[in-house]
């Protein structure tokens, strides 16, 4: 193991091994499903759509699901049908699109700290950072790599305050909070099914809520605002969803359950291979709740570890494995947001530089896993070489 590629050696997956191969379901079964709908001309919001709206409801728990064309699109509809009218406080450890939606609203958003062994937002940390905003318009937290978050802690700021809460659960379907399913907390959740996540549609979202009338906003916003009269009622999107990918996502649906345990399995195998490596650390999951999976995401300690995340990733691609940084830079630290008052987030900035994500997907052989796991511990082993080796 002291062969490791950028010491001379011979890569360990000379083919390559991806981040994420989309979980595809059978394309005839795509096919026959979407039949129907395509003789019959009924392309977008047709029955197909009906179907996964009612399906996905019921898997969740929830009084209404709303498909749209993307989850940016439907965080977009939810923050307007919900109209926060005041400045949003949500986690700079997480994807662009959760700040971007809070822009696109016209709103200013409130950036703060994650938690550093579970990455999620630091309640405690928001609460301090708008305890002086007097017009706090709502909360956003994120599910992140398809970890709950603290939901109850999130829902319960939010009641404080007295506004709505609103959960970015793009990786999270399929997650549980204790025996909850993710998607019935707070004012509205939502979800992304493009094609790195654990159900897909090729592109496309759902909105979960239990409002009535965030439900109904929502619906007429996707189409415009347009109730159906053409009496437009507010300034909506073309966020519709198309019946092809309604019933690439139905059939995604019908192999939910057991694709979840297949990268259950496969997580609990990772964090078997790298439990003795000092130094790494996989993200944590509170005790009896469910993550997707959706990414399994490291945290490096140079200290400790030997080398840094970046030379590690050096390491593993010259090994032929892929990798993602997410989320380096976070949200605060992008060109987007540089016309914001600066903010200090020294906890979030740590992490963002020292978070790696391995790749986990449902085709994944067991002894790719335990090869990485081989590979991690070579680096720790030969740290003092490989740190030589690669610019730090």
């Amino acid at each position: 193991m002291s062969d490791l590629a950028v010491l001379g050696g011979a890569p360990a997956f000379p083919d390559g091994i991806p981040l994420v191969r989309p979980p595809l379901p059978a394309l005839e079964r795509v096919v026959a499903r979407f039949e129907a709908s395509y003789a019959r001309g009924r392309l977008t919001n047709g029955p197909l759509v009906d179907e996964l709206e009612a399906g996905a409801a019921a898997k969740l728990g929830v009084r209404h699901v709303v498909a749209v064309s993307s989850c940016t699109a439907g965080l977009m509809l939810a923050l307007r049908a919900l109209d926060p009218g005041g400045p949003v406080v949500l986690p700079s450890f997480t994807f662009s699109a959760s700040g971007h939606v809070v822009r696109w609203n016209g709103l200013r958003p409130v950036f703060a700290e994650c938690d550093p062994a579970s990455l999620q937002v630091d309640v405690d940390d928001a609460r301090a950072r708008v305890a002086r905003e007097d017009g706090l318009g709502a909360v956003l937290a994120t599910h992140v790599f398809g970890a709950p978050c603290a939901v109850d802690d999130v829902v319960a700021f939010g009641a404080e305050r007295g506004v709505p809460v609103v959960f970015d659960a793009a990786h999270a379907f399929g997650a549980f909070h204790g025996d909850v399913p993710i998607g019935g907390f707070g004012d509205a959740e939502v979800f992304s099914m493009s094609p790195s996540k654990v159900m897909i549609a090729a592109e496309g979202g759902l909105v979960a809520t239990n409002r009535d009338d965030v439900a109904d906003s929502i619906r007429i916003g996707r189409d415009y605002g347009n109730p159906g009269d053409y009496d437009t009622r507010f300034v909506g999107l073309n966020a519709r969803l198309s019946e092809l990918h309604a019933a690439v996502a139905l059939e995604s649906l019908s192999e939910l359950d057991e694709h979840l345990e297949t990268r259950t399995k496969l997580a609990r195998r990772y964090d078997d291979a790298l439990a003795d490596i000092p130094g790494v650390a996989p993200q944590t999951v509170a005790d009896g709740d469910r993550s997707t999976y959706k990414d399994f995401t490291i945290v490096v300690d140079p200290d400790v570890f030997g080398v840094t995340r970046d030379q590690l990733v050096t390491v593993l691609r010259a090994e032929g494995v892929d990798t993602r940084n997410y989320f380096d830079p976070p949200v605060h630290r992008q060109t987007a947001y540089a016309d914001l008052e600066p903010v200090s987030l020294p906890v979030t900035d740590r992490v963002a530089s020292r978070v790696v994500s391995i790749p986990l997907f449902r085709s994944l052989p067991e002894s790719v896993v335990d090869r990485i796991g081989e590979l991690f511990a070579a680096v720790h082993a030969h740290h003092a070489a490989v740190a030589a080796a690669l610019p730090a």
